[in-house]
């Protein structure tokens, strides 16, 4: 080839190299794979709804957020939750911001809507104080709508929009954790049976996700519910030994999760929807199974908190937390540490076994 030269003496080889560094730079902000990304949810996922409200549910303190760049934000975590995992996965260069703090074009690469302590029920979760339950965040989630039908113009543009995006929902933990089986406060845990509660549950969460559906969503991942009863909380007040996790709670959490499955399969019968479930349960017990395989050592404490288990109080306003907290797989009485969210959420994106999602991950949701 002949040498090129360019006026201000710039040779083909410079121009290989411009072009080459232009391609990475390209690369690295590719557009995400989904145009946005609405989150629904409770305090593992919550990323600063709950800051400004009269709730015992925040964490806007530090040592939350010690590990987070931001600092303390209203994230029950040291860091990343499973949401902000998923959403870098996904592709998107920031991380998706709360509802309580959207402002317009924002909405269009989508919202967290999630608020710690809320449940499917709308009193779960009321001993903390102020909460957005489910029914709430869908609500808001329908003012969004309005919102981005104003800024695309009509309905049916934003219709399009919305039927590209990922709408992740994890519900159902403070339903079984602040309610059913705090009989001190609610009176679920004499009124049903296990099998009945889920039944409840279920059809309510059915009603809920029916709303989002007519409102335009259709790529659906439903998280499952975690393993509650190995919380530290839980050890710490039902556990004889401290490290066997409660059976009868998370008994009663495998029949609701079981009846997930079910609902993901009769949403999938209607047009253009795309539901699937991640078994946060199933992801959880092989991390317990074998936590030295995944880097973790400690997996019955929080890293920060009071009591037995560190978990008898969660983590208090300025406490100093356990310093190798990469190595803990829950950060308080009830949350997973980073480290736990950066697997959970990896595996909701690429399932690693089978029965990580049903029947798609997030990955192929997004493709779908």
């Amino acid at each position: 080839m002949a040498h090129i030269e360019l006026r201000g003496g710039l040779g083909f080889g410079w121009v290989l190299i411009l072009a080459l560094v232009s391609m990475s730079l390209g690369s690295v902000r590719s557009d995400p794979e989904v145009p946005c990304y609405f989150i629904f949810g409770d305090s593992l996922v919550d990323n600063g709804n709950n800051n400004n409200m009269a709730s015992l549910a925040r964490a806007n303190y530090p040592p939350y957020g010690i590990d987070f760049p931001n600092g303390p934000t209203g994230r029950f975590c040291n860091g990343l939750t499973t949401v902000d995992v998923i959403a870098q996965l996904l592709g998107f260069d920031d991380l998706i911001p709360p509802y309580a703090g959207a402002r317009g074009d924002q909405l269009l690469t989508g919202v967290n809507f999630a608020s710690a302590a809320a449940g499917i029920r709308e009193e779960t979760g009321q001993q903390l104080g102020g909460r957005i339950s489910f029914g709430g965040q869908v609500q808001n989630y329908q003012a969004a709508v309005q919102q981005v039908v104003n800024i695309l113009g009509d309905e049916d543009s934003a219709a399009n929009y919305l039927s590209k995006c990922i709408f992740t929902v994890g519900m159902g933990s403070n339903d079984y954790l602040n309610n059913y089986f705090m009989p001190a406060f609610y009176s679920t845990g004499r009124q049903y049976t296990p099998e009945q509660f889920a039944d409840d549950l279920i059809n309510r969460y059915s009603q809920h996700l029916t709303t989002l559906y007519n409102y335009g969503a259709r790529k659906v991942a439903l998280i499952g519910v975690g393993q509650v009863g190995c919380s530290p909380n839980e050890l710490a007040q039902l556990s004889p030994n401290g490290v066997t996790c409660v059976d009868r709670i998370n008994n009663a959490i495998q029949i609701f999760n079981q009846k997930l499955v079910a609902l993901v399969d009769g949403f999938n019968t209607l047009p253009g929807a795309h539901f699937t479930y991640i078994n946060a349960y199933g992801i959880f017990q092989d991390i317990l199974n074998d936590a030295g395989s995944f880097g973790l050592t400690v997996t019955n404490r929080g890293c920060c908190g009071v009591g037995r288990n560190n978990g008898q109080v969660t983590c208090l306003p300025y406490q100093a937390p356990c310093p190798n907290r990469d190595e803990y797989l829950f950060w308080d009485a009830f949350h997973p540490t980073e480290a736990t969210n950066i697997i959970v959420g990896k595996r909701s994106y690429s399932a690693q076994s089978p029965s990580d999602a049903h029947p798609m991950d997030l990955r192929r949701l997004a493709q779908v």
